[in-house]
């Protein structure tokens, strides 16, 4: 698996996967996000970018309910940037 670093968003974490969700509006950021996780082992880290202004609210909300770990924000060409940690 493409293990990249996120040195800019959370102290060198690594991260597993990317999912690009940029130019989609709520829901779908966290929708694909959810999909994306599912696939994933926990523990394991996935990179989301939006740029929906609804994502800075929906993606910690989401990640709460469903039990992954909001690991890092950042920001990266006018996106947002988000680690979560599969739950």
């Amino acid at each position: 698996m493409d293990r990249r670093r996120a040195t800019a968003y959370h102290g060198g974490m690594d991260w597993d996967l990317d999912l690009d969700a940029r130019g989609l509006i709520c829901p779908l950021p966290v929708l694909k996000a959810r999909k994306r996780l599912s696939g994933m082992a926990a523990g394991q880290v996935l990179r989301l970018l939006a740029d929906d202004p609804a994502a800075v609210v929906d993606v910690p909300f989401f990640c709460s309910e469903a039990g992954h770990e909001l690991a890092g924000t950042g920001e990266e060409g006018g996106a947002q940037v988000y680690l979560i940690r599969k739950g």
